[in-house]
């Protein structure tokens, strides 16, 4: 392609944009509007994702020994839980320490404790954490035959539970993420098909006068790139927006929720919404023009 070629196509595009000002700008409110969408429950489905890791993060196996377990050989069982396989943190929480958080849990009903005078009710422990959620149900077994183990605990249908739910969770993202972006398609094509429609006279024109296919179809397609890349940057500043402020207003309330920051994670979503924007308006012309090339 020369570069007299490209110079027209470039001239021929915004030229067009101009001259239907209405379709162009009903075109880029469309798609700023379709991507605007789209952007939030990416959004959602990214943060959902990110709350199901922080929820699996959070299961791990309470090992409690038994009252006869001195200090030797509480070391020496915090050696072997740190030697399992998959196992990343060992945490010891004494006796003395258990039975201050359980104070912190009674808040104001603390003295329901006095009843128990100067005696601990509490067994040493052990927090383990593992790489990943599933290896629970195989190591607690083996925790649970070691010596001065007086069990291993770890909810196994809460665990379950959560399992299924993150399953859901993400699976019904994706599924939602890939029915909006084709919903988003679908109305984007059919805008942009009412501006091909409206110059369909042109396209078969110059159809009659010789003109290849190809060389119709590159002004159509960089203006719908144009368009739906226009419509993106809206979409994106939008997006930006909204959700730097519902996320500031979350963490007015729940300042510990796991919601992803506004940096990085919006540079990545606005980089998928130019990308996607501008793709889907190419991709829109091209499915549109169609029809009309067959002269």
């Amino acid at each position: 392609m020369s570069l007299s070629t490209k110079e027209y196509f470039i001239r021929e595009t915004y030229k067009s944009i101009r001259r239907n000002g209405f379709m162009s700008f009903a075109s880029v409110s469309t798609v700023a509007v379709s991507l605007l969408v789209l952007g939030m429950f990416l959004l959602i489905f990214l943060n959902t994702n990110n709350l199901a890791k922080y929820l699996e993060s959070q299961v791990q196996i309470t090992v409690y020994m038994q009252d006869s377990a001195n200090d030797k050989e509480l070391e020496a069982m915090s050696g072997k839980l740190k030697a399992l396989p998959g196992v990343v943190s060992v945490k010891q929480v004494k006796k003395a320490e258990a039975l201050n958080r359980f104070k912190e849990r009674l808040g104001e009903q603390e003295n329901l404790l006095s009843a128990l005078g100067t005696e601990n009710p509490f067994p040493n422990s052990f927090e383990v954490q593992v790489d990943v959620p599933e290896r629970i149900k195989e190591i607690a077994p083996t925790i649970h035959q070691m010596p001065k183990v007086e069990t291993a605990k770890f909810g196994q249908e809460v665990v379950e539970h959560l399992f299924s739910l993150t399953r859901i969770l993400r699976f019904g993202g994706i599924v939602l993420v890939l029915f909006l972006s084709f919903a988003t398609l679908f109305i984007i094509s059919n805008t942009i098909r009412l501006t091909v429609f409206a110059r369909r006279k042109e396209v078969v024109i110059m159809k009659y006068v010789g003109a290849t296919d190809w060389f119709i179809r590159w002004p159509f397609l960089m203006e719908g790139m144009t368009l739906g890349f226009w419509g993106a940057v809206f979409a994106g500043a939008f997006v930006t927006i909204i959700y730097s402020m519902l996320l500031s207003k979350i963490y007015a309330t729940l300042a510990f929720f796991p919601l992803l920051p506004t940096w990085p994670t919006m540079i990545y979503v606005d980089i998928f919404i130019l990308f996607v924007g501008t793709a889907i308006g190419a991709l829109g012309s091209f499915i549109s023009l169609r029809k009309f090339l067959r002269v």
